[in-house]
């Protein structure tokens, strides 16, 4: 009898298990990715920010950026008012010309090598030079010109030390109130005539005249506006120049600074104040 085999029957299963096991791996690789790709997603979206937080993430950038603007409006405005009060406050300082609590200083101005004494310059308490030697020998040579033109100049105040200007200074003001005062005569410290260059001018028989502003409609009024700044003299105070010097017009009051500069400012037509550029 012949024997039959069963080699086709066995490898057909085999084949079988192969393809079923294949098919398996299959299934569950897609299964895999189906869930690594649902999961990603899920993640990817709990990851963004909600809408509704970015708008008001937004919103609060928005309004701290406003905030900003405004304070430094605020600011630009706190600093305008703070220079209108600081201009007001420098305006309040001032009274008549002078800066109310200033202090005198330890040492004398100089501008320009030209001592400087004026309501914003004052002179120290200890300051004091006397008359000027070189400011006297011009007045006397001045004063003999003036004698051969038929006037006799008197220099009737000179040097003052600031004890005596301030005794002079007081009692102007107790006769005519300090606003008064202070528009024709310095306080102590802030008098010309500390510096022993300033001589008040007038004519001999015509003492009525003196400390008045009718000296300079006189000959020798006149004669000496023209002529001072040829003996090195300037009129220290003249009409129309209260608001730059100080004081008002003192047709007597002149200012020794050497023939050279009183020229210049004789020429220039303008007060030191302007001349030297302190006003």
């Amino acid at each position: 009898m012949k024997r039959t085999t069963t080699y086709g029957y066995k490898n057909d299963s085999k084949k079988k298990y192969i393809w079923i096991s294949v098919g398996v791996v299959v299934i569950l690789a897609a299964a895999i990715a189906v869930f690594y790709y649902f999961y990603q997603n899920n993640e990817n979206k709990t990851a963004q920010p909600a809408p509704t937080e970015s708008v008001e993430e937004q919103n609060s950038e928005q309004e701290e950026k406003t905030e900003e603007n405004e304070s430094n409006l605020m600011d630009e405005g706190n600093t305008t008012d703070s220079n209108e009060e600081q201009g007001e406050s420098e305006q309040q300082i001032t009274n008549n010309g002078y800066i109310e609590g200033q202090p005198l200083p330890t040492e004398p101005t100089f501008v320009e090598g030209v001592l400087i004494a004026n309501k914003k310059y004052p002179l120290p308490s200890t300051f004091a030079p006397g008359e000027s030697e070189e400011a006297r020998n011009a007045f006397e040579q001045m004063a003999t010109d003036a004698r051969i033109a038929g006037f006799e100049l008197v220099a009737f105040s000179s040097y003052r030390s600031f004890e005596y200007q301030d005794t002079l200074y007081h009692n102007y003001v107790n006769r005519d109130g300090q606003d008064n005062a202070d528009r024709y005569s310095a306080r102590p410290g802030y008098s010309e005539h500390q510096t022993g260059l300033a001589f008040d001018i007038g004519e001999k028989g015509k003492e009525d005249l003196w400390l008045t502003e009718e000296f300079g409609e006189t000959e020798a009024g006149k004669w000496l506006v023209e002529n001072a700044h040829k003996y090195g003299f300037i009129l220290r105070y003249p009409q129309g120049k209260e608001e730059i010097t100080g004081y008002m017009y003192e047709s007597w009051h002149f200012r020794y600074l050497g023939v050279d500069l009183a020229g210049k400012v004789k020429q220039a037509n303008v007060t030191l104040e302007e001349y030297l550029g302190v006003e």
